[in-house]
C-alpha cells in the first residue's frame, strides 16, 4: 500500500488510515460509493483500489448534485470516530474525513446498470457488458489482486529454481495440438495464414535444442474449443516450463515443490503434503471413472463384470459391470434414490441405476437380489465388505462408457452424501497414459495426449508393441477433480518421432512440413527434455474458492466465445478484407 504525498488528487489511500493518523490534514481520490444524509450532515463511503473510508460533509453546497460512482477529490482533517459509529467490518472504521474541500473529476450516469456491491449476482452477460463497474465490486476486485499476487509468487519460486523466464511468439504456424486453432491471415503472403499457439509447445522444445536449462513464461495460450466452468475459451494462461536433461520424476519434483508451496501460501485449507500420489491411468479409470479424480471422495469404484459372468440378468449380459458402495446411504430417504435414479438417466443418459441396500442383519433387497443365489449374496458381501446399511449401486454399458459413468455417479454420490470435505486440497499425479487410442469419430489410431511425447520402451515399443498397448511418458496433475496441469518426457531424437507419428498416419513429409523447425533441430544434437504446465486460471479459481474460471480473469469472453464488452467478435470493413486477400462467403 503506498503513500502518495504532494499527488495533487490524494496524499493518502481510503484503505490506510488508521487512528495514529489522527490530527492529520489528508487529501483522498476514489468513487463515491455510497451517500447518507443524517439531515444536514452527509456521508460518503469514498472506495478506491485499496479500501474505504469514510468521508463526512456538513456543508449542503459541497454536495452539489453527487451521486454513486462519481469520482471525487477531498481534502480535510482525519479524526476519531465516536465509540458508537465505529464500523468493525471496514480497517479504516474507526476514522473519518471531515471534509473541507470537495472537487469533482468524473461524473457518473444516475442510472446505473446493478448495484456495484452485488454485481455477482446479476446476469453474466451484464457483468461482462459493463465490465469495468463489475470490476469495481470488492469481492470481484480482489479476485484479480489474488491473481496478481500468485503470479508474482509463482514466478519467484520458478527463478528461485534456477528457471530462466523466456518469452516466446504469438504468430506461430499451425500445429495439432488437441483443439482448433485461431487461425491470422497473412497480407504480404496470399491465402496463408498464422496460427496463435493453443501452448509454447513447440518453441520450449526448441530453447532446449538451444541450450537453455530450465526455461519457464507464464505464457498465453489460445484455443478454439467450447467454454466449460474451469476453461475460458479463446484465451488462458499457464506457468509453463521446460527442463533440459529431465526426467518425468524431475518435472514433478519442481511441481510439488512450487505448487504446495503456493496453495499453503494463498489458502487456509488442507494441503496434502508432497510426495504426491502417482497412480496410472488405467488405475485411475477403474477406480475411479475419470483421468481427473476428486481424492476428498473416498468412494471406489469395482469391477464386478466378472461376478456377473456366471449370472443371467440381461441388463448386465456382455457388458462391463461396476459397483459402488456408498456407506450408509440405505438410511437415506426415497426422494434420494429418485433424484439418483433422475441424475442417471436424464443427466448422463444411463439406462437405468440398480441398487442392493444391506439392510439389519446383513439382508440384501434390491430388483437384483432375486437373480443372486444365497452363495452368490454371501460371495459379493465378502468381495466388497458390505456392512449394514450399505448400499451397493451398479453401472453397466458399453466399455467405452461403462468407466465414464461410474464415475459420474461417484462424483455425484460424494456430492449428495456430503463425503466431500471442502476443506482440503488433494493433488495427485495421474501417470502411464496410453500413447494412441481409437479415435471415435475417425475410427483410427490418433494420439491420446501430446504428440511431441516419448513413448515407455523409445524405438523398441514402437516397432513391437500393439500401438494401442504402447504407454507414454505422459502425466497430468489433478487438485479436486480439476485437471491442473498435462506434462510430458518430450521426444527430442528424429527416428523416434518420425516413427510415432508415421503410426498415427503422418508421413515423413508431413512432419518436414508442419514440424520443420522441430525435427531440423533435432538433427543437430538435442537434450533429452521434460516439461508441463499448470493452469493459472484454474489454480486461481481453486484457491479464491470459484467454480467458474471467468471469475478469476480481468476479461473474460462469455460461453459463446464473445466479449461483450469490446464487441468481438465483431465486422470489419472491406478495406480491411482486401488488404489480407479475405472474401467472406
Amino acid at each position: 500500500m503506498g503513500t502518495f504525498t504532494g499527488n495533487r488528487y490524494r496524499t493518502k489511500t481510503c484503505g490506510e488510515l488508521r487512528l495514529t493518523d489522527v490530527g492529520q490534514q489528508v487529501r483522498l481520490a476514489g468513487w463515491i460509493d455510497t451517500i447518507r444524509d443524517h439531515g444536514g450532515v452527509i456521508f460518503i463511503d469514498l472506495r478506491d483500489h485499496y479500501g474505504i473510508t469514510q468521508v463526512v460533509l456538513n456543508d449542503d453546497s459541497l454536495l452539489n448534485g453527487l451521486g454513486r460512482e462519481y469520482v471525487i477529490s477531498v481534502e480535510g482533517k482525519l479524526r476519531q470516530r465516536s465509540q458508537d459509529t465505529i464500523n468493525p467490518k471496514l480497517e479504516t472504521g474507526e476514522v473519518e474525513l471531515k471534509t473541507e474541500t470537495l472537487v469533482v473529476l468524473g461524473t457518473s450516469s444516475h442510472q446505473l446498470p446493478f448495484e456495484i456491491n452485488e454485481s455477482n449476482t446479476v446476469r453474466e452477460d451484464l457483468r461482462l457488458k459493463y465490465r469495468y463497474l463489475d470490476l469495481r465490486n470488492p469481492l470481484v476486485h480482489s479476485n484479480i489482486i489474488t491473481r496478481s499476487k500468485i503470479t508474482h509468487f509463482l514466478r519467484n519460486k520458478m527463478e528461485e529454481l534456477g528457471f530462466t523466464e523466456i518469452q516466446t511468439p504469438i504468430l506461430t504456424s499451425s500445429s495439432p495440438e488437441g483443439a482448433r486453432d485461431y487461425l491470422v491471415p497473412s497480407r504480404h503472403f496470399k491465402g496463408m495464414f498464422y496460427a496463435l499457439p493453443q501452448a509454447p509447445q513447440q518453441f520450449k522444445q526448441l530453447l532446449m535444442a538451444s541450450g537453455f536449462d530450465r526455461y519457464f513464461q507464464i505464457a498465453p495460450c489460445f484455443r478454439d474449443e467450447d467454454a466449460r466452468a474451469d476453461r475460458s475459451p479463446g484465451e488462458f494462461y499457464q506457468l509453463d516450463y521446460e527442463m533440459a536433461f529431465a526426467t518425468q520424476d524431475d518435472v514433478m519434483e519442481v511441481a510439488e515443490k512450487v505448487l504446495y508451496e503456493t496453495f499453503v501460501e494463498f489458502s487456509n485449507k488442507k494441503v496434502n503434503k508432497p510426495p504426491f500420489r502417482r497412480i496410472p491411468y488405467s488405475e485411475s479409470m477403474s477406480k475411479y471413472g475419470t483421468d481427473k479424480p476428486d481424492l476428498r471422495n473416498p468412494l471406489i469404484i469395482s469391477d464386478l463384470t466378472e461376478f456377473f459372468n456366471d449370472i443371467n440378468f440381461a441388463p448386465f449380459r456382455n457388458k462391463p459391470v461396476r459397483g459402488i458402495v456408498a456407506p450408509g446411504c440405505t438410511l437415506q430417504s426415497k426422494s434420494f434414490f429418485e433424484k439418483m435414479l433422475e441424475f442417471a438417466t436424464e443427466e448422463i443418459g444411463m439406462k437405468g441405476l440398480g441398487y442392493i441396500s444391506v439392510l439389519a442383519g446383513m439382508e440384501l433387497k434390491g430388483p437384483i437380489v432375486k437373480f443372486l443365489s444365497p452363495e452368490k449374496q454371501q460371495e459379493l458381501i465378502r468381495l466388497l465388505n458390505l456392512k449394514e446399511t450399505d448400499t451397493l449401486f451398479f453401472i453397466s454399458d458399453v466399455p467405452r462408457l461403462a468407466d465414464r459413468m461410474a464415475g459420474q455417479i461417484r462424483a455425484e454420490l460424494g456430492k449428495r452424501l456430503g463425503l466431500i470435505d471442502e476443506d482440503a486440497f488433494e493433488f495427485c499425479f495421474i501417470i502411464d497414459f496410453p500413447m494412441y487410442s481409437i479415435g471415435e469419430e475417425t475410427g483410427a489410431i490418433e494420439f491420446t495426449h501430446n504428440p511431441f511425447s516419448m513413448p515407455q520402451g523409445e524405438m523398441e515399443a514402437l516397432q513391437t508393441m500393439d500401438p494401442l498397448e504402447i504407454k507414454a511418458f505422459q502425466y497430468d496433475f489433478v487438485c479436486n477433480g480439476v485437471e491442473l496441469s498435462s506434462g510430458a518426457v518430450r521426444n527430442h531424437r528424429p527416428d523416434i518421432m518420425l516413427k510415432a507419428f508415421e503410426i498415427a498416419g503422418y508421413k515423413k513429409e508431413d512432419i518436414e512440413a508442419r514440424f520443420s523447425a522441430l525435427y531440423n533441430a533435432f538433427q543437430y544434437g538435442a537434450p533429452p527434455h521434460a516439461g508441463m504446465a499448470p493452469g493459472l486460471d484454474r489454480i486461481v479459481m481453486l484457491l479464491t474458492g470459484h467454480e467458474n474460471i471467468r471469475e478469476v480473469i480481468a476479461f473474460p469472453m462469455n460461453g459463446n466465445a464473445q466479449d461483450l464488452l469490446m464487441g468481438a467478435p465483431g465486422p470489419v470493413t472491406e478495406q480491411q478484407l482486401r488488404e489480407i486477400h479475405i472474401k467472406v462467403r
